[in-house]
C-alpha cells in the first residue's frame, strides 16, 4: 500500500501553505520551488483543492493560494481523500464480497487497518504537521 504521488504532493503543497498561513497569497512556483513539485502537477493539485473548498486561489500578478481554514482546523484526512478518495483496502466499493469463513477472518482484519489508519489520518491536524516541522527544524544542528 502506497501513497500517490498525489495524495504526496498534494499534502505537501498545503503543509507549504500552512506554514505561511496569515501571510498573504503563495504563488505555485515559490511553492514548487521549495517542494521539488513540478508546477504544471501542482497547478492541477491545487485545483482540486480549490474546487473541494480547502484552499482559496487569487489570479493574477499579486495572487497566489492560501488555505480557507485555519492549519488547525483541517485534517491529514480531509486533504487525503480530496487527492487519494477513500481509503478502502478491499476494493468494497467496486462490489467485493468475501466468501467463506476464510475471507470473512481476513476481511475483518484489513477492516481493523482501514479504521486504525482513518483514526490517524483523521486525528492529525495540518497545524499539528506545521509544529512537528518546526520541532524537527529547531533541534537540526549543522556540523562541519
Amino acid at each position: 500500500m502506497r501513497i500517490s504521488a498525489k495524495g504526496d504532493y498534494g499534502l505537501r503543497a498545503v503543509l507549504d501553505l500552512a506554514l505561511r498561513y496569515g501571510q498573504g497569497h503563495i504563488q505555485s512556483a515559490d511553492i514548487a520551488a521549495r517542494q521539488d513539485i513540478p508546477e504544471s502537477y501542482l497547478v492541477q493539485l491545487l485545483n482540486l483543492l480549490r474546487k473541494a473548498g480547502l484552499v482559496r486561489s487569487v489570479r493574477g500578478p499579486k495572487g497566489g493560494h492560501e488555505l480557507i481554514k485555519r492549519p488547525e482546523e483541517l485534517t491529514v484526512g480531509e486533504v487525503l481523500s480530496v487527492l487519494e478518495g477513500p481509503i478502502d483496502l478491499l476494493g468494497e466499493g467496486e462490489g467485493r464480497t468475501a466468501h467463506g469463513a476464510e475471507q470473512n477472518v481476513l476481511r475483518d482484519v484489513w477492516k481493523e487497518v482501514e479504521s486504525a489508519i482513518l483514526g490517524v489520518i483523521s486525528s492529525v491536524t495540518i497545524g499539528d504537521l506545521c509544529r512537528r516541522y518546526r520541532a524537527r527544524r529547531e533541534s537540526f544542528v549543522y556540523q562541519i
